[in-house]
């Protein structure tokens, strides 16, 4: 790894690309030249890349990539290389892990050791497997490949789709290959996801004849003859049968070379193309057909030690058998395994046994694996096909394997436990224990509708003593897919059940009150919480959270903040010295809401940041979009447009990916709000369009959906249609409660409802506003967020300058203060008493806009200003240019200088007390701003700018 600088060949002679040397890389000029542009930007620019490889089976896929590995190893990049295959969906994060040379089994027992009731530990091998990345590209560019990625499990698809744009900013090139003829559809989603994230995509064709006839001369040696290229039209532009087809007339003396041109001299050549691994095989002898056959059973890559114990023979005696096998090219080693060279060949091979011989083989080969005692996911694959209904120990086997990946991958445990299901007669007493194993995994691994349709076929045969818990699963699902008002019928219809056991009325108890608030239901839900708190020493943990939770929401529904926010403290604190099916609950995510709500940033940015930590702690997968879709929120509060557009962004691509959508909503609502802040009315509408469809007749995910009817309402403003703005909003005017609820939630709802109600004509509705907000002011002293959204009512309704002026300097938001300033501005201009105050209030208004990012309301400020005969800066201070370093704003700043001394966006998340997600989005921006890729270039402009104090070297790039 010594040189001096890394430079990867050019793909031709000359000034630009021209066509590929590498004979692996016939026919594929683009595919070579992004290879080839990718590792050197790595080398040379310390850029990161991705690069998306697919095509149908013998398209030459799993060679271009080991071109591609040869190419980096010989430019000294570090190489990571893993290769999926069919038993991979039954191993959690292959081929990432055995990429990485880690180990999963010792990670899960390292975690199992220090958080034994855990459930979930996909966040968490997540973390772990993105810190020890950091590491290794930290030192300098690294290649990992990673093939056949239409096998892997859904747990090491989810983890490709954080990390590889997590580590965008490193010399990390990503090349990540599929078979579209094999692909379920999991990878070809990642794959979009990532193309929609900047990543290059080639899918690979079938090869023309002039890089048909190089790929000839290539396997013989020599010039093809004519007879030749018209036998290599029949392989159709495929290269492996290409090559299969020439190498096995090369090992029959099918062909003579002589003076550098080869002929063919027999006659007897296979002219159907698609017998030609056939025809290798049928070379081979019948001892040999005989063992890859079995061996095929076992995987395209198989351990020698499972083939000899399939067999019954020592591993010496199949040496010469195998010897064979490699000598004709069918298996070749890989590591501590053999491989079957090609997918092809080892499919040709399957396909060789019947049906019932294959099936009968998987048994074998499941029960063998059994025997060895350890863990049962090796055996799980082979007895999903071979089990037959009622056979008790193979189903026991499955069940153990369901045990061991689900806190890995759900998903996949939900395969397995449902194919259990599917296998176990109706009399079995198990069925319902299995049947309630694959609802847990199908809800834990996002597969909610699954859950539900397989909870509600067990609930048409389910004995009565079972009915109560198959209600108390359908609501948790209800709960989680955004339907609350269906969560609270299916909680109650279990608590309605005879006999229900104390633990599961806890549960089902636990889960009303948390669908009860969310729905917004809450008086049906007041008496039964009241009556849990006057009696805690009844009830479980789960349930006195639930309760404190709801009256938390009911108080605050009341107008009793400071009641409320009690009851929130002492729901977390209840559900965390509960068990985890009570720290599952995570009431501190709403006491954040309520901070934010009363603008109390700091607390609830704490409150948070302890939230997420448990979240990740506890496994709780499921939850894992939540706290950015509350720290969307948070910084909206703060007025800090971008980091709240980062965050909702990276909330909702994640609940989109668990298929969690309980507080969706709130995503889809800061990116509304930001959208008509900043004068993007398109964008605010695809918002609109996107809140309606998924909020519609009160039974869509309804968290935070008071305020997300009042932003809809201001989108609608903004883009001219007052009318069916005061209809969107019609329930903030006439429904109290909802009033009531709303002027709590968002400090600057008051004043848009009294000016839109007042243009609109309706001074009685802006008069009911006003009053509800002055006698929550009055109410709750303590909290001046709410006396400065009466003041700014107040104003505005009553033409009151110093209520306005006061609203202008005591809104806890700089926006808030900018809103009220220019109401202020705009109230003196038309009374026409002090020309200059009238200036004077405007001109705050518009720097503080400008000061949070708001330039659609800068401009309408900037506007009357004109109108004034003032003709406003676009800048309070020096000029700030759109590109260069001078252009990057203060945290941008902060943000570059912990990058250039060597730190990771998660400990620069920690040191800035901003998540990692916002620490990606200021590196993307100056990254812009500066018109580089990564890192590294950053590091080096970072010691140009700052010569006297550079900070570290560089990463060394390996030459």
């Amino acid at each position: 790894m010594a040189g001096s600088s890394p430079t990867v060949p050019p793909t031709g002679a000359g000034t630009g690309p021209g066509p590929p040397s590498r004979p692996g890389w016939r026919g594929r000029d683009r595919e070579s030249r992004a290879i080839t542009d990718l590792l050197r930007a790595a080398a040379e620019g310390g850029r990161g890349g991705v690069l998306l490889v697919e095509g149908q089976s013998g398209m030459g896929k799993s060679r271009l990539l080991a071109e591609a590995i040869d190419v980096a190893a010989g430019h000294g990049f570090m190489l990571a290389q893993g290769t999926a295959d069919e038993s991979s969906r039954l191993r959690p994060l292959e081929p990432l892990m055995s990429a990485l040379g880690e180990s999963a089994h010792t990670l899960w027992a390292a975690w199992a050791e220090a958080r034994p009731d855990a459930a979930d530990v996909r966040l968490w091998l997540l973390e772990r497997l993105q810190a020890r990345l950091e590491e290794r590209v930290a030192r300098g560019p690294m290649l990992i490949v990673l093939d056949d990625l239409h096998w892997a499990d859904p747990t090491a698809l989810l983890a490709l789709r954080s990390l590889v744009p997590e580590l965008a900013s490193y010399p990390l090139v990503w090349i990540l290959s599929r078979t579209t003829d094999d692909d379920p559809g999991n990878a070809e989603r990642l794959f979009d996801f990532l193309e929609g994230d900047g990543a290059t995509r080639i899918k690979l064709r079938l090869l023309d004849r002039v890089a048909t006839a190089k790929v000839v001369a290539d396997v013989l040696g020599a010039e093809p003859g004519p007879e030749l290229l018209a036998l290599a039209e029949e392989a159709g532009g495929a290269p492996y049968v290409l090559i299969e087809l020439f190498e096995g007339l090369l090992d029959e003396g099918a062909i003579e070379i002589a003076d550098g041109r080869a002929r063919l001299t027999s006659r007897q050549v296979p002219r159907r193309v698609q017998a030609v691994t056939r025809t290798r095989l049928g070379r081979l002898s019948p001892a040999t057909r005989h063992l890859l056959e079995v061996a095929a059973v076992l995987g395209r890559s198989f351990p020698v030690d499972d083939l000899a114990d399939l067999l019954g023979e020592p591993a010496s005696a199949l040496l010469p058998r195998l010897e064979e096998a490699q000598r004709a090219g069918v298996v070749t080693p890989d590591g501590d395994l053999l491989t079957f060279r090609h997918h092809l060949m080892w499919r040709a091979v399957t396909e060789t046994l019947s049906q019932p011989v294959r099936l009968a083989l998987h048994r074998q080969a499941g029960e063998m694996l059994l025997a060895r005692g350890g863990s049962a996911i090796p055996a799980a694959g082979h007895l999903m096909r071979s089990v037959r209904p009622g056979d008790t120990s193979a189903l026991a086997a499955l069940d153990q394997a369901v045990r061991e990946v689900l806190p890995s991958s759900p998903q996949t445990a939900a395969d397995l436990a449902g194919r259990a299901v599917e296998l176990t007669v109706p009399t079995d007493p198990e069925r319902f224990d299995r049947s309630m194993t694959a609802v847990y995994a199908l809800t834990a691994g996002g597969r909610l509708a699954e859950a539900s349709e397989l909870a509600n076929a067990v609930l048409e045969q389910a004995s009565p003593d079972k009915v109560a818990r198959l209600h108390y699963e359908l609501a948790y699902i209800r709960l989680l897919s955004g339907r609350p008002a269906d969560a609270v019928a299916e909680a109650e219809r279990a608590l309605a059940e005879e006999g229900i056991s104390d633990e599961l009325r806890d549960q089902a108890e636990h889960v009303l009150f948390r669908a009860l608030f969310v729905a917004f239901d809450h008086p049906r839900g007041r008496e039964r919480a009241e009556a849990v708190v006057a009696h805690p020493e009844r009830h479980g943990h789960a349930v006195l959270a639930g309760a404190h939770a709801l009256l938390t929401h009911i108080t605050w529904a009341e107008g009793h903040a400071a009641e409320a926010i009690a009851h929130g403290w002492t729901s977390m604190r209840i559900a965390a010295s509960g068990p985890i099916r009570a720290q599952h609950a995570h009431p501190a995510l709403h006491l954040v809401a309520l901070l934010i709500n009363l603008r109390r940033l700091d607390e609830a940015e704490a409150v948070l940041r302890a939230t997420e930590e448990e979240i990740t702690s506890l496994g709780h997968t499921v939850h894992a979009a939540s706290p950015a879709l509350f720290r969307a929120r948070l910084r909206l509060a703060a007025d800090r447009l971008d980091d709240a557009a980062a965050e909702a962004r990276a909330g909702l691509a994640l609940a989109d990916e668990l298929g969690m959508h309980a507080y969706t909503l709130l995503g889809i609502t800061v990116l509304a709000v930001v959208a008509v802040r900043r004068g993007d009315l398109d964008t605010a509408a695809r918002q609109a369009e996107l809140h309606d469809s998924k909020y519609q007749g009160g039974r869509g995910i309804m968290y935070g959906s008071v305020w997300s009817t009042w932003a809809m309402a201001t989108v609608t403003e903004a883009r001219g249609d007052l009318g069916k703005a005061l209809e969107i909003a019609h329930l903030c005017y006439t429904d109290r409660t909802k009033r009531r609820w709303l002027l709590m939630v968002e400090p600057d709802a008051a004043a848009w409802l009294t000016r839109t109600a007042l243009t609109a004509g309706h001074r009685s509705a802006a008069e009911d506003i006003t009053a509800t907000a002055e006698c929550l002011a009055a109410g709750n002293p303590e909290f001046p967020s709410l006396a400065a959204a009466a003041a700014h009512a107040h104003g505005i309704l009553h033409r009151d300058a110093a209520a306005l002026a006061r609203a202008a300097t005591t809104h806890q938001g700089a926006w808030g203060r900018a809103s009220a300033a220019e109401d202020l501005g705009v109230l003196l201009v038309r009374q026409d008493t002090d020309r200059t105050a009238a200036i004077g209030a405007l001109e705050q208004a518009m720097d503080g806009y400008q000061q949070t990012g708001a330039s659609r309301d800068a401009a309408r400020v900037r506007a009357r200003l004109r109108d004034l005969g003032v003709r406003h800066r676009h800048w309070t201070g020096v000029e700030r240019p759109d590109t260069g370093w001078d252009s990057l704003t203060d945290t941008e700043r902060k943000v570059t200088a912990l990058v250039a001394q060597g730190l990771t966006n998660p400990q620069i998340a920690g040191q800035m007390f901003i998540s990692a997600h916002t620490v990606k989005f200021h590196l993307r921006q100056v990254f812009r701003k500066l018109g580089i890729a990564s890192r590294v270039e950053l590091a080096r402009l970072a010691a140009e700018q700052h010569p006297a104090n550079p900070g570290p070297a560089p990463p060394h790039l390996p030459g």
